[in-house]
């Protein structure tokens, strides 16, 4: 394995950029997949985010790079635009002394920025499908040029119902083109698409060593829905936080969460995907800074996000994949340190516990929410520890000449303390102790009599009507094979229309003339809300719930 990013062979300036930015040697995948795409080879990579992709790809299209030449000669497709920007913001670093230019375009943002900035001539662009595919419609983002492509995070791409956008943006592009797709994981349809739009591609598998570390705390605090806001205030009394991550499930959950942390006294901000990347950078620095103690995040707004001495990370709603778990975590516990990652979990996701403990192979400790006993001791201990410091320092010389003089005038000492402790204790007020309704066991699903007799939970019936995984609602969607639906158009129609994850949508069974599919219930009112606005192959269709 290559030690050494000047072993590479990369262009000087892009050694010496690396190097300015703290890179020491290569990671697995850039030893790996660098002097492959040097030597023209297209590489199916298979490597977790968080692993040095992005400087995989980009460093030898940058070494290709000819800047003198104004078309378009390299392409990045992203599934996501927060994820874009950080991609074009790093390839614009890497290549800064190699004269660079690059654009992220994707939906959301103005067109008129974006063209302007195609029209004076871009090098490298990365992009989104859905605003890729609009602009090469226009006959303003020219692909006839491009030597690189690159599909990063393909499996997000594909789960969100783009891999059709894909291979239409493939086809506007030269076939003599080099193609790195970048995936996590390697399904059977990334496959299909590898053999069919790449040239004999080498295959890199980069696996983690670990998933989790021994120096991180595991714990799970079991709550009703309603009290996680209640619960997770009181975890920040009595954990000693320095500096603690969030995660979300929604970027609309990330500004609500943080606002409400806030109005109980804890400095808190957001970051999520309507951040522009400016505002961004200025709230990582706050938070690196310690301006502030709590950032707020979803999985995608986090990607990137390299902080050291995260003391704790907070799961406010557990992740739908066991991997985004082990990557949530795994931003704490570092270079040798403690960290503690607690998830609040509801009745309905106790049973995943045990599928994350399988997954990573370490137990999580069931812990119980802080009692309002606990909190009031903790904040009586600080505030004593703190008196007895002072003591100790000696060195309030004025506040004893203030108590001097109201003894002089007649007032008890042992008064003047109690008040003087009770002006200290006023901040208190802001941070009210919520009160945490007590979790009843989750009842059993109910079963129902087949007509041998014998009792069948609803689950396993073979009728499809019933959703097949616990916490799934199944969903009706009133088109089916005869109208040429497939399983994309569902995941990318109810994505995009409701405004939830494509990963997240279950099982999809589709039928002659309605297709089924299973959604989480906690999505299961923002897909309902939307029902006259869906559209699948151009034809509307209605969403209900399966009675």
């Amino acid at each position: 394995m290559t030690s050494k990013f000047s072993d590479f062979n990369l262009r000087p300036q892009l050694v010496e950029t690396v190097h300015q930015l703290g890179y020491l040697e290569p990671t697995p995948i850039q030893s790996e997949v660098i002097p492959r795409m040097l030597a023209g080879k297209d590489v199916l990579a298979q490597s977790k985010t968080g692993t040095g992709k992005t400087a995989a790809f980009a460093l030898p299209m940058l070494h290709n790079l000819d800047p003198e030449n104004p078309h378009i000669q390299g392409l990045v497709v992203a599934p996501t635009r927060e994820l874009a920007n950080q991609v074009a913001n790093a390839i614009y670093h890497y290549g800064k002394e190699v004269g660079v230019r690059v654009i992220a375009i994707y939906g959301g943002q103005s067109y008129s920025r974006q063209l302007r900035k195609l029209e004076n001539g871009v090098n490298i662009v990365v992009g989104t499908p859905g605003r890729l595919l609009d602009l090469i419609g226009q006959g303003k983002v020219d692909l006839r040029q491009v030597n690189t492509v690159i599909l990063d995070e393909a499996d997000e791409m594909l789960s969100m119902g783009f891999i059709e956008d894909i291979e239409a943006i493939l086809s506007h592009t030269p076939e003599s083109r080099q193609t790195a797709l970048f995936s996590a994981t390697i399904p059977p349809r990334i496959l299909q698409t590898a053999k069919s739009y790449m040239r004999n591609a080498e295959t890199v598998r980069i696996q983690n060593k670990e998933l989790t570390v021994n120096t991180i705390d595991q714990r799970y605090y079991l709550v009703n829905p309603e009290d996680k806001l209640a619960a997770l205030t009181r975890l920040f009394e009595v954990e000693p936080v320095s500096r603690a991550l969030i995660f979300t499930r929604t970027r609309m959950d990330t500004g609500d969460l943080a606002n409400e942390l806030i109005r109980r006294g804890f400095p808190a901000e957001a970051i999520n995907g309507d951040l522009s990347q400016d505002i961004r950078t200025k709230v990582l620095e706050r938070f690196r800074q310690g301006q502030i103690t709590v950032l707020v995040a979803t999985d995608v707004a986090a990607r990137g996000l390299d902080i050291d001495d995260i003391s704790h990370v907070f799961n406010f709603d557990l992740p739908h994949e066991l991997e985004s778990y082990v990557h949530r975590i795994g931003r704490t516990g570092r270079a040798g340190k403690d960290g503690v990652a607690i998830s609040l979990v509801t009745p309905s996701e106790h049973y995943r516990i045990r599928k994350l403990e399988d997954f990573t192979r370490h137990p999580i400790q069931h812990a119980q929410v802080p009692t309002e006993e606990e909190i009031l001791q903790k904040r009586e201990d600080e505030l004593m520890s703190s008196m007895v410091v002072w003591l100790k320092r000696n060195r309030c010389k004025r506040e004893q000449e203030l108590v001097a003089g109201l003894a002089e005038e007649g007032y008890d000492m042992l008064e003047i303390a109690a008040v003087a402790l009770k002006l200290a204790r006023a901040e208190e007020k802001q941070r009210p102790i919520e009160p945490v309704s007590k979790v009843e066991p989750r009842k059993p699903r109910k079963e129902r009599r087949s007509s041998r007799g014998d009792r069948q939970p609803r689950s396993q019936r073979g009728d499809g009507r019933f959703s097949h995984e616990e916490g799934m609602v199944r969903l009706a969607i009133s088109k089916g094979k005869a109208h040429g639906i497939r399983p994309s158009d569902v995941v990318g129609s109810i994505a995009a229309v409701a405004n939830i994850p494509g990963r997240v949508i279950g099982r999809i069974s589709i039928q002659k003339d309605v297709t089924l599919v299973d959604v989480p219930e906690e999505h299961v009112i923002k897909v309902l809300a939307q029902s006259d606005h869906y559209e699948i192959r151009h034809q509307p269709v209605k969403i209900s719930v399966v009675k």
